[in-house]
């Protein structure tokens, strides 16, 4: 019986945390946030079925809309997204932190990931991880040109029509286990829909991509998010995927280095819902503490970052978009010529970009100008595993200090003399396809759209002639 027992609790554990119910408010005596609300507190909801995506077709998921009482129907609200359905007793919790001003006037969005079926309403697939664990801005532009679209064209049945703020300062989302990594990876592709974050028992491993998240953060300079992170130091659901209690630690370590506004909560307990439900109102509280005051981006701790970027009072303002008429001609003209093979600043060595690969090469330049010892050297990184016709490298540049400005699908990667990434400029598209460095302005083009920013550090311009950069060392 005892071993029996076992068994049972491991299965309940085990379980995909959408997959779990949660069945007695009871359990959770301590937040007033839990407690029944008389009828007229309580929201209404709306729900149906999505089944005519274009980004995962074929797919068919329930979906449900909460909507306050306290929402009129004409200030658009505030929106909190809540992926494997309502999660966390999360409409109760709406209801009470609502009604006590604890959090603004919020509508809920609960989506369910997809499965296929066949004919007879057999199930052929299920999407749950391909949807959630990837980390791409994929499910991100699903919310944003499927769902969020749909839930707007709704009515509520006493006719309040359903408006809903675009201000990412006004959203939040949230998930448990792969929709933990799911809610964060929406925002941190996107921060253009959304600046708040709770992620419970995220599953930062090595499934698609994510136990990547720790160096990225690191590595990219800092985007205007919120996070609340929730896990327990016995969270090891499947542990051939990693260690997830280690490598949810490891996401708060990256995320205090590059200076983001972040708190974590740990526990306990396993990979179940039941501690993350009991934290989600203290979750909402602080996520949503000074609205509608903006969510502010941090200053990264990053070396390189602060060396492009200045830190402080003296940080250079981000990226700021140009039509092609604005710009002068001769960045317009190099902008339409990417090169992806150039010298570097001595003279000395070449740099070219590896075909269908993550590497840059590096050859030996010698007097004779004769290429020698090419060897696979600039390491780039790729989270969105893409298969690329060509090399990951779209374009390159070189500052006076040595490093190199490498234009990816991921931004703009700066390497060091030693080939590797010590920072990367991002868009919230991401995709950059060309750059033009020149004095210490940067210009990019990132899908037909061109933007531009002023850095601390000098470019090369290899008609100055050549110049030999001070030494980085062996590192």
């Amino acid at each position: 019986m005892k071993y029996l027992l076992s068994i049972l609790i491991l299965l309940v554990v085990s379980l995909p945390a959408g997959a779990q119910e949660l069945r007695h408010n009871a359990q959770y005596p301590d937040d007033p946030a839990f407690a029944p609300v008389p009828d007229s507190l309580k929201g209404c909801i709306l729900e149906g079925e999505w089944n005519d995506s274009k980004i995962y077709p074929e797919t068919r998921r329930e979906w449900k809309v909460y909507v306050p009482v306290q929402y009129d129907g004409v200030t658009p609200a505030c929106l909190l997204v809540g992926l494997d359905g309502i999660l966390f007793n999360a409409t109760t919790v709406l209801d009470n932190l609502i009604a006590g001003g604890q959090m603004p006037v919020t509508i809920g969005v609960f989506v369910q990931p997809g499965v296929s079926y066949d004919a007879d309403g057999n199930v052929l697939r299920y999407n749950r991880s391909n949807e959630f664990d990837r980390t791409d801005g994929t499910f991100a532009r699903f919310l944003e040109t499927e769902i969020l679209p749909m839930v707007e064209g709704l009515v509520t049945p006493d006719g309040r029509r359903i408006r809903l703020s675009h201000n990412p300062d006004d959203r939040a989302i949230t998930g448990a286990s792969s929709s933990g990594i799911c809610a964060f990876t929406a925002a941190w592709e996107r921060p253009d829909l959304f600046h708040r974050v709770y992620s419970s028992v995220g599953t930062y491993v090595a499934m698609r991509g994510g136990n990547e998240y720790p160096a990225y953060i690191r590595k990219c300079e800092p985007k205007p998010l919120r996070i609340f992170l929730q896990d327990g130091l016995k969270d090891a659901w499947n542990p051939l995927f990693g260690e997830w209690w280690e490598q949810n630690l490891l996401m708060e370590s990256a995320l205090d280095f590059a200076g983001y506004e972040e708190i974590a909560h740990w526990d306990r307990g396993g990979h179940s819902i039941w501690h993350g439900t009991k934290m989600f109102p203290d979750a909402m509280r602080w996520l949503w503490k000074g609205w509608p005051a903006p969510v502010q981006e941090g200053e990264s701790r990053n070396d390189m970052l602060q060396s492009l970027l200045g830190k402080g009072a003296e940080r250079e303002a981000g990226w700021r978009e140009v039509a092609s008429k604005e710009l002068p001609a001769a960045v317009r003209k190099r902008l339409e010529h990417p090169v992806t093979t150039l010298l570097y600043p001595s003279g000395k060595l070449e740099v070219s970009a590896e075909p269908n690969s993550n590497w840059m090469l590096c050859a030996l330049v010698g007097q004779d100008g004769r290429r020698s010892a090419s060897e696979q050297f600039y390491w780039l990184h790729n989270p969105d595993n893409h298969t690329l016709s060509g090399a990951i490298a779209k374009d390159l540049a070189f500052d006076t200090l040595g490093n190199l400005f490498v234009a990816t699908p991921f931004g703009v990667q700066v390497c060091d003399q030693n080939g590797r990434v010590r920072a990367i400029l991002t868009l919230p598209s991401r995709r950059i396809d060309a750059l033009c460095f020149t004095g210490q302005t940067l210009y990019v083009r990132s899908d037909g759209r061109y933007y531009v920013r002023t850095l601390k550090h000098t470019a090369w311009n290899p008609a100055d002639g050549f110049i030999t950069p001070p030494s980085q060392g062996q590192g």
